[in-house]
């Protein structure tokens, strides 16, 4: 499954929950190769199953010490308040200052079917809050405050009608005709 597509902003998958994985098989270890081939080509540090179109709950990170995979993951704590630039895959080229939770406690299952607990602070920890996000159908324009998603929806929407950054509202496109 190599050269996986990501699904950006807009893209139904991204809005849905992703469902438990139940069998750990060579198709699921595929997919996690191809995930981290992505994620890499990207280049991001963290890629969820539903953002290359997979309805499974696995995600793949790296924040710098070798590629991680984690299988049905849980969050079970949390503490404290980090707010960090934080970008995303699905909607590149953006960031926004998203406060979350600094450290956080992740349970799941690795690619052997073994139970993993992690705790991750700072850029790990706000990793495994973004993927897991993600396999909730959330995205990080759903954490922004008002004014910030106000703005980052003109932009998308933008993007999506192809207008220029400098034209949100298309009107030099009606302008010339």
């Amino acid at each position: 499954m190599p050269g996986l597509t990501i699904r950006q902003y807009g893209d139904p998958v991204l809005k849905e929950r992703a469902r438990e994985v139940e069998n750990i098989d060579g198709a699921v270890a595929s997919l996690v190769d191809s995930m981290i081939e992505t994620m890499y080509a990207a280049p991001g540090t963290g890629l969820a199953a539903n953002q290359v179109g997979v309805q499974r709950r696995i995600f793949v990170y790296d924040v710098g010490d070798g590629p991680k995979i984690v299988i049905n993951p849980r969050i079970v704590e949390s503490e404290g308040e980090w707010v960090y630039d934080e970008g995303c895959l699905s909607v590149p080229g953006l960031t926004w200052e998203i406060v979350r939770p600094n450290t956080v406690h992740l349970v799941g299952l690795d690619l052997d079917g073994n139970e993993i607990s992690t705790e991750g602070s700072e850029l790990e920890g706000r990793v495994f809050q973004h993927e897991l996000d993600h396999l909730d159908g959330i995205l990080l324009v759903e954490r922004l405050d008002d004014a910030q998603r106000k703005d980052a929806l003109r932009i998308l929407r933008s993007r999506s009608m192809d207008l220029r950054p400098s034209d949100p509202d298309g009107l030099s496109k009606l302008l010339k005709l």
